[in-house]
């Protein structure tokens, strides 16, 4: 469903749930690059994945990866041996995809929001934010704005009036409301303003650094 110039509207209740990789949970995609590529050629992927009990994650070779508790207690992850406490909300941890992974549940069933990119191809930041943030897409960027906690609403930058904050209305014009676990992708067009009084993920794709800035 589209939301406009440069905007793309991918509501949670159009998606279905995958079987994870290795068989070991489910995942519902929110978006993927290209469009439609499965688990071995994507340049990035983001879903929601669905952890109800203990075991490995799935490998993924020249993938990184940015995990962000959404729902539930949280887990202990294990990365190649080193332990990783996931147990804060919101709270975007980066670990390697190609690292062996093994997680346990700290107090039940969780719901993981999670950015995963080619390392050779694609960078990806990502952000949790909440109040107004103005958005902004540079050439060859994509970004990708996700409802966590509560409704988001997208503006154009225009809209916003002199003092309006994450519970007024918007001065003129219409805006994009996003429910939980909604999603918009923007690909250019006129700049946007976030605004949630909950949480919302923003999630910047762009061309992976070239490798001599690498070493440099």
């Amino acid at each position: 469903m589209s939301g406009g110039e440069g905007l793309r509207l991918l509501r949670a209740a159009d998606r279905g749930a995958t079987p994870w990789k290795n068989g070991g949970g489910v995942t519902r995609e929110i978006a993927a690059r290209p469009e439609g590529a499965g688990t071995g050629d994507f340049a990035w992927r983001v879903s929601l994945a669905e952890v109800a009990a203990d075991g490995p994650f799935s490998s993924f070779p020249g993938v990184d990866r940015t995990l962000t508790l959404a729902e539930g207690a949280g887990m202990d992850l294990a990365v190649a041996g080193v332990r990783h406490l996931v147990d804060e909300r919101f709270a975007p941890r980066d670990f390697a995809g190609d690292e062996p992974t093994d997680c346990r549940l700290l107090d039940g069933p969780v719901v993981n929001f999670n950015v995963m990119y080619r390392r050779s191809e694609t960078r990806a930041e990502t952000a949790v934010v909440r109040g107004v943030l103005a958005l902004a897409v540079a050439p060859g960027e994509t970004l990708l704005v996700v409802a966590l906690d509560g409704p988001a609403l997208l503006h154009r930058s225009g809209d916003l009036g002199p003092g309006s904050g994450p519970a007024s209305g918007p001065a003129s014009g219409c805006a994009e409301e996003l429910a939980p676990y909604d999603a918009a992708l923007l690909t250019g067009g006129p700049g946007r303003v976030l605004r949630t009084a909950g949480r919302a993920a923003v999630v910047r794709f762009g061309p992976a650094p070239a490798a001599d800035a690498v070493r440099g």
